[in-house]
């Protein structure tokens, strides 16, 4: 019973949204950071002067950053995940089956010729390749 009044409940949650705060900062450190890294439209003579900057006044640096270039970010971000979005769709078509229908069931009238399949299985792949065409 000590320990429960000697840390009140007010306490434990002041203790939580300290912590909370300092994880958001950490978070928005690291995007910022992480940001000012990414761009290719500055040089780096501009990019060692804003890390000199959130290095000796880090929370005023941040924030500065965040108003000065927050357009920028956005923009940066959207394009970054249209280009990974690009990339795995050009991927997924990569690997996808690029066969029509006849070539589908032409491909499982061989399999049910050699017996590999059986004439439901033949029915079923050709009905699949006929809906999905």
């Amino acid at each position: 019973m000590i320990v429960a009044t000697s840390y009140p409940f007010l306490e434990i949650f002041w203790t939580m949204l300290i912590f909370f705060a300092f994880i958001v900062w950490i978070w928005i450190l690291i995007t910022v950071l992480a940001d000012l890294f990414r761009r290719h439209d500055t040089s780096g003579f501009m990019k060692v002067l804003w890390i000199i900057f959130i290095i000796v006044l880090p929370y005023l640096g941040v924030f500065v950053y965040l108003i000065a270039e927050h357009k920028g970010m956005t923009e940066r971000a959207v394009k970054q995940q249209n280009d990974a979005k690009a990339q795995f769709d050009q991927y997924v078509q990569s690997v996808a089956a690029k066969s029509d229908p006849t070539e589908q069931i032409a491909k499982a009238k061989q399999m049910l010729d050699s017996g590999t399949i059986s004439q439901s299985e033949f029915e079923q792949i050709k009905q699949r390749a006929l809906t999905s065409a």
